[in-house]
Formats: structure tokens, C-alpha cells, sequence
């Protein structure tokens, strides 16, 4: 563990410190105001999709806790806050009326955030598709792209004169290939082609997403938020690098490559393109527009080798031993030095603008003990990785913030309540919220911010 005080000297005085969220993890109220169901609420509601059917009616309660959890993100000390927009509170059919109630809660958000001090990083996106909308295709729909053009003009026209920055999508491979082709997410399917219609059309609404950001708040700063890999070759044998190079393309340049070159990486498209959808004309120049900001979220490497029978569909990758036993409680390898590889190999590959740190952390299930919650490898991930961020500071990469993931356990998707990643513990039953050992240390270290005093070292 680094001391707070000494590791707050190796930021620059305007690094951003904040913490993050997502509305269908966190804010419950499931049915009220106007809203209506998600694709999440209806998976959750089948058999097998969610550990023990754990479901969001109700989740942290945030959409009834407002005023006290903004009253919990400024005493944290941080500068920012990082949460998104429920497209089922605002056009709950996902076309259609505009809910003016959803639009309401979101007014008191931002303004709530504004009389605190705390500048509001929001996320258009955050896979809480509206359920109607899942009749039509969902995301292998391409109507749905125009539909979320349409949400995002919405949601901007009403408090983009407010907002400090906004995302259009929150990690597109969690949206593509976690939800379409492994089955794990909403909707839950197992198809490549589905998959790879759901990848453009996403690609695609995030461009339109941009277009409406600028139209209707020209002056926000625009972004998009990515979970990219740092793909670690099991071995420095030619097939184990080739393997990497196919994974990065897979897992990392079907995002990147569209947003920043303009195109698809070249193996993939020769190994999957007669499974993709017609590419309109136009459509990568939508997909391809300059980009304020750009958001990382790192949790853990991706080790892969090669695999000789090439089973499967591309990339045709195994997995490859891990570097180390010291995992999380979800079973995530820990490994600081994947955050500096990532984005060392990402700023070599693409023309990058600046990039924020948008999630980051780790999953450690332990319980309140005489009023605390002593969470010692939690806070030493964050100290390892915060240090990696410095370091990639001092090395001339443009790093502008860094958010906690998260504010306060929530709904852990497929893992239900399960799973705790909060630096806030949140007991379900009760609602309390106790600030863990980690949460004291962050709470330290962001409260040193802004200052114009640091430089870094």
C-alpha cells in the first residue's frame, strides 16, 4: 500500500479523482415513474441467467436515496462522478413518448451534483436496453441505432447544458460478444452472426450518438468508453504471437479500429465478414468521428496461445496460464502492469485523443465486522493500479482521470448481489452504507484534488 499523501504528489494538480455507478445497478425502482422494463429486467427473470434470480426492482435504491448517496459521493472527496442514463426512465418503449418523469430524476441528479461541486461524467448506454425494443432485433436490429440517436438528442437537449463530459456506450464488448455470442448478458444469445450484427449497429449508433452530442451540446466534451485487453501471449513462439495479435483484433480492434481508423481489422473481416451485416454507405464515416476523450476500463490481462485445430470460430485462441495465483473473489487475475501494457500498445496502434481511467478496481466480498469492513487486498489493487497510472503520467500519456469502480456495491449482473465491488459497503436488507477501508484511503487520496500545487514526478 502507497501512503495516500505520497501518492497524490505524482498527479498533476488538475487530475480528475472520481467514482462510478451504473442506474440499472444501482437505482431500483424498477417500475417507478414511468419506467418500464429493460432487457436486463427480463433476463433476470429467467431461470439460470442470474445467480438465484437476483434481480434490479430494487437493487441500492438509489432512485430513493438520491440526496443522501450525493451526499456520500461528496464526502468521499472526490471531483467527479461518473453514472449513467436509464433509456427506459426516459423513452420507455425505446421509441415513442418521452417520459418527462425520468427526465425529472436525471434534472436532480445533475443539479444535485452541480450544488455539491462534483462534475457529472454521463453514459448514454449502460445495456439497459428498453425491452420493446428487443422485439424488433435489439441491437442485430439496425433500426435500433436511429432509436438510440434519437434517446441521446433527448437526453442532451435536456441537460447538456449541464454536463461536464458524457460517454456514448459503456464497454461495447460486454454489449457484443458477452451478450450475443457468449450468452452470459442480456439477451443472452449464443450466435456469431447475431453477435456481428449487434457489433456494427452498436459501432454505428455510437456514431449517430456523437452527431446528436454535438447538435444539441456542441460544447461537452464527447467519449466513448472501452474495456479494453491487454492480450498476453502465452509464449514468444510465432503461433502464440500471431494468437495475440488475432485476439487483440477480436477482442479490442472490432471497436477501436471502426471508431479510430475508420475500418475493421483485416483477419477478422476475412475470417467473419460473410456473417456481418451490409455496411451502408457512409456508415464508417459516422462510426469514424474525432472523439474528445476516450474511457479505459482494466480489471484484469487476457493470456491467450495459440490453438493449432483452430476449433471454432475466429480468433482461434486457447487459454494460457496465468502469471500468478492472486485473483479476486470473481476469480480475476490480478496484474497492475496489464493497465500500463494496454495502454502503451493502444496509443502505438491507434491516433488516441485523452483518455480517463473510467473503471477500475476489484471484486472482494467482505462483510461489516464491529462497524468496519477491513478490505486490505481492495485498497492495495487500487494503490497498485493508481501507481501504474502515475507512471504512465511521467511517461507523456495523456491521463485525465481516474474512476473508482464503484461508489457502492450493486447489482453485480449474472452474479447478482453476489459479488461486491464497492469501496462503500451496502447492506441490502437495510440499506446502510459503510465506507470500507478502501473507501477511507480513496477518500484521502482524492480529497488532495484539485490542487494546483502537484506536478508530476
Amino acid at each position: 500500500m502507497i501512503d495516500p499523501k505520497t501518492l497524490a504528489s505524482r498527479f498533476p494538480g488538475d487530475f480528475s479523482f472520481g467514482v462510478a455507478t451504473a442506474a440499472f445497478q444501482i437505482e431500483g425502482a424498477s417500475k417507478a415513474d414511468g419506467r418500464k422494463a429493460s432487457i436486463w429486467d427480463a433476463f433476470c427473470n429467467m431461470p439460470g441467467r442470474v445467480y438465484s434470480r437476483h434481480n434490479g426492482d430494487v437493487a441500492c435504491d438509489h432512485y430513493n436515496r438520491l440526496e443522501e448517496d450525493l451526499d456520500l459521493i461528496k464526502d468521499m472527496g472526490v471531483e467527479a462522478y461518473r453514472f449513467s442514463i436509464a433509456w427506459p426512465r426516459i423513452i420507455p418503449d425505446g421509441t415513442g413518448p418521452v417520459n418527462e418523469a425520468g427526465l425529472d430524476f436525471y434534472d436532480r441528479l445533475v443539479d444535485g451534483c452541480k450544488t455539491r461541486g462534483i462534475k457529472t461524467f454521463a453514459t448514454l448506454y449502460h445495456w439497459d436496453l428498453p425491452l420493446l425494443l428487443a422485439g424488433d432485433g435489439g441491437w442485430t436490429a439496425r433500426s435500433t441505432a436511429y432509436a438510440f440517436q434519437r434517446y441521446a438528442k433527448t437526453v442532451m437537449a435536456r441537460l447538456g447544458d449541464r454536463l461536464d463530459s458524457v460517454a456514448t456506450f459503456n464497454e461495447p464488448w460486454c454489449i457484443v460478444w458477452l451478450s450475443h455470442l457468449y450468452g452470459i448478458h442480456a439477451p443472452g444469445e449464443r450466435n456469431m452472426q447475431a453477435a456481428l450484427h449487434a457489433m456494427h449497429y452498436m459501432n454505428l449508433a455510437h456514431g449517430l450518438g456523437v452527431e446528436a452530442i454535438r447538435a444539441e451540446a456542441p460544447k461537452v466534451p464527447a467519449g466513448l468508453v472501452l474495456n479494453a485487453m491487454p492480450v498476453i501471449p502465452g509464449s514468444q513462439s510465432k503461433a502464440d504471437i500471431a494468437a495475440g495479435e488475432r485476439a487483440h483484433q477480436f477482442h479490442n480492434g472490432a471497436f477501436f479500429d471502426p471508431v479510430f481508423k475508420g475500418e475493421y481489422p483485416s483477419e477478422f473481416v476475412e475470417a467473419l465478414g460473410d456473417r456481418m451485416p451490409i455496411i451502408e454507405d457512409g456508415d464508417m464515416n459516422i462510426i469514424n468521428q474525432k472523439l474528445d476523450w476516450w474511457g479505459l476500463n482494466y480489471y484484469t490481462p487476457l493470456r491467450v496461445a495459440d490453438d493449432p485445430a483452430k476449433s471454432g470460430d475466429f480468433p482461434w485462441t486457447a487459454e494460457a496460464p496465468r502469471a500468478s495465483d492472486v485473483k479476486t473473489d470473481i476469480g480475476w487475475e490480478v496484474y497492475s502492469p496489464g493497465l500500463k501494457h494496454i495502454v502503451e500498445d493502444l496509443y502505438r496502434r491507434y491516433e488516441l485523443p485523452e483518455c480517463y481511467i473510467t473503471e477500475n478496481g476489484a471484486c472482494y466480498n467482505m462483510d461489516v465486522v464491529d462497524g468496519e469492513v477491513d478490505d486490505q487486498p481492495r485498497l492495495d489493487y487500487y494503490s497498485d493500479h493508481l501507481a501504474v497510472v502515475a507512471d504512465l503520467i511521467k511517461d507523456g500519456y495523456p491521463m485525465r482521470g481516474y474512476f473508482a469502480w464503484s461508489l457502492m456495491d450493486n447489482f453485480e449482473w449474472a452474479e447478482g448481489y453476489k459479488m461486491r465491488f464497492g469501496l462503500v459497503h451496502v447492506d441490502y436488507d437495510t440499506q446502510v452504507r459503510t465506507v470500507k477501508k478502501s473507501g477511507k484511503w480513496y477518500r484521502e487520496l482524492a480529497s488532495q484534488f484539485p490542487a494546483g500545487n502537484h506536478k508530476a514526478s
